[in-house]
């Protein structure tokens, strides 16, 4: 039995959960999600939980029961709390901005980098160097950091580019100092 799989996940008491066919669909304060629960899978809800168990033993299954229950965890902590990312510029010159429905980024291109943010996502930046993305799906929110950080990813030389707040670069010495 996975020890992840059989754990129950607790519900808050601003949470509510329902089964329609295959689709669990959660709802909280602050929004709701809906997750596909796969064949052999079995979802159950109670008032303050829910409780999920695989049909059989079968290789797939049992990779997929804890998974499953994770994937519901997180979509209760993202109804209830949300998730955050944040990021941060480094070099001089680098910037970003956003323009109405747009993130900007000014990475020392000879073009500027536009980024469409999705409707269910929260994008801010507080100071030019920052930004931060915000959202109660776990998945899109660390999807959009991730497209936004390969733009410029952080150089191990210099240390410039897009890192995630608190994200250690570790720097190489230079040619010139690695004799």
């Amino acid at each position: 039995m996975s020890r992840i799989g059989k754990q129950p996940v607790n519900l808050p008491k601003d949470v509510k959960a329902k089964q329609e066919g295959s689709a669990l669909l959660i709802e909280g304060k602050k929004g709701k999600l809906s997750l596909d629960v796969p064949y052999g899978i079995e979802v159950g809800v109670d008032s303050d939980k829910v409780i999920v168990k695989r049909n059989n033993d079968s290789k797939k299954l049992r990779s997929l029961h804890g998974t499953i229950r994770a994937l519901i965890s997180n979509i209760v902590i993202g109804v209830t709390e949300g998730f955050k990312k944040e990021l941060e510029i480094v070099g001089v010159g680098y910037k970003a901005a956003m323009k109405g429905n747009k993130l900007v980024l000014n990475m020392g291109f000879s073009h500027l980098v536009e980024f469409d943010v999705a409707s269910d996502l929260k994008v801010s930046v507080p100071v030019a160097t920052r930004i931060v993305v915000e959202g109660i799906d776990k998945q899109k929110v660390g999807e959009f950091s991730a497209k936004v950080r390969r733009i410029y990813p952080p150089e191990p030389y210099k240390g410039k580019g897009i890192r995630y707040s608190g994200e250690e670069v570790r720097k190489k010495v230079g040619k010139a100092l690695a004799k």
